[in-house]
């Protein structure tokens, strides 16, 4: 009885799941909020919704599975996937996850096996992933497939001067808030070299209303995250691998610190009042403090130092090269490593250095962290402001 309740949350996460993807869905595809009484959502809304829905959970089955399968190989006791279904009610944007997770419930004893099960996930959910973008971009619908979803910018004035650009014309005349969808290395790879009629190429702020090229690009999202090289991430696990504890223990920390100090860049307005300006940057610090109290493994003024070097770095930044930018998106994730997730690797019984295969393999899917990272994921840009 127990297992088959076990069996039965699982089972329960993933179709909760599948519907606020499938909702998350509609909502990015059509521009539309399914609460919204004139939606008027038809059986061609929800078979696009599943689309996107399916391509994306499909890749985060695959990774997580990768996982287990690969702990089940080592006999390391690890649960099934645990997803994370997530729908923000069409106040605020949500991609219908916060992806999938699973357990490991029993010591990993050496080094190789930490790495194989932490590469098994990455590099199988990314060969779908890439998979889903091949063919988004090999099956691109005409540029006026938009204006199925957008048939204001028929109207708009100026439409035939601008003629296929429609989307810049409605983005200078704007009522409403831009989304953008940022660019990273496989995407420009995908745009330059894959996709088989280039003048199809959706513009980034139009890019949501394609299914399959919104739930690959999801997909390299949640790769990048999985294999940034700090705690026991994916990237983590790998990194450990590659130089052993010491090392690992002593890179992580500094790694943490350039991620928060890139992430908070220009995240204090400067121009605000003195007051204003001072009360924000005394609760930005205490913020960085919290981010910091656990890699400076609760030692105080270690925690305050680190926290004021960030800031300090972040201000001569921000006042030298006011073109750099960070993401405060970026906070978020930093705040769930530094308090939750810890930036350090657990012990293992076995040190051996991994094999030479393992080690370029390793190395490898580095690599693919930084193609598949983007520094702005998604940005909104009010009516009254220039793109990011």
């Amino acid at each position: 009885m127990t297992t088959l309740r076990k069996y039965f949350i699982h089972i329960l996460l993933f179709i909760v799941t599948l519907l606020t993807t499938t909702i998350a869905g509609i909502e990015w595809i059509f521009g539309k909020s399914i609460l919204d009484p004139a939606a008027s959502l038809t059986a061609y809304h929800w078979t696009e919704g599943a689309k996107y829905s399916f391509a994306l959970l499909g890749a985060l089955t695959v990774h997580e599975f990768g996982h287990y399968f690969t702990a089940l190989y080592y006999r390391v006791k690890v649960t099934l996937p645990y997803y994370i279904p997530f729908w923000g009610f069409s106040f605020m944007l949500s991609i219908g996850t916060m992806g999938a997770f699973i357990k490991m419930q029993s010591p990993v004893p050496s080094r190789k096996q930490y790495f194989d099960i932490g590469i098994a996930g990455p590099l199988a959910g990314l060969v779908i992933g890439l998979g889903v973008l091949f063919y988004g971009y090999t099956h691109l619908p005409p540029k006026s497939y938009v204006l199925e979803i957008h048939p204001e910018y028929r109207t708009l004035e100026g439409y035939k001067t601008y003629g296929n650009d429609y989307e810049q014309y409605a983005y200078e005349n704007r009522e409403d808030p831009a989304v953008f969808i940022g660019k990273n290395l496989f995407i420009l790879l995908f745009e330059n070299y894959v996709a088989n009629q280039p003048e199809r190429i959706p513009d980034m702020r139009e890019f949501m209303h394609y299914p399959f090229l919104l739930a690959g690009y999801l997909t390299l999202l949640f790769t990048a995250l999985n294999l940034i090289p700090i705690g026991q991430l994916d990237g983590g696990h790998i990194l450990y691998g590659l130089i052993g504890r010491k090392a690992f223990n002593r890179v992580a920390p500094v790694l943490f610190f350039i991620f928060v100090t890139y992430a908070g860049i220009d995240i204090i307005d400067l121009s605000n009042p003195t007051g204003m300006l001072l009360l924000y940057v005394l609760l930005y610090f205490l913020f960085l403090y919290l981010l910091y109290i656990r890699v400076a493994k609760q030692q105080l003024n270690q925690a305050v130092i680190l926290s004021l070097l960030t800031l300090a770095t972040q201000l001569v930044i921000q006042l030298a090269f006011p073109m750099v930018k960070g993401y405060a998106g970026w906070l978020v994730f930093a705040l769930l490593l530094g308090r939750f997730l810890g930036v350090y690797h657990p012990p293992t019984l076995y040190e051996q250095p991994l094999s030479l295969g393992r080690q370029l393999l390793g190395w490898f899917t580095l690599l693919v962290f930084v193609c598949s990272f983007t520094p702005y994921p998604i940005e909104v840009v009010l009516p009254d402001t220039q793109s990011p």
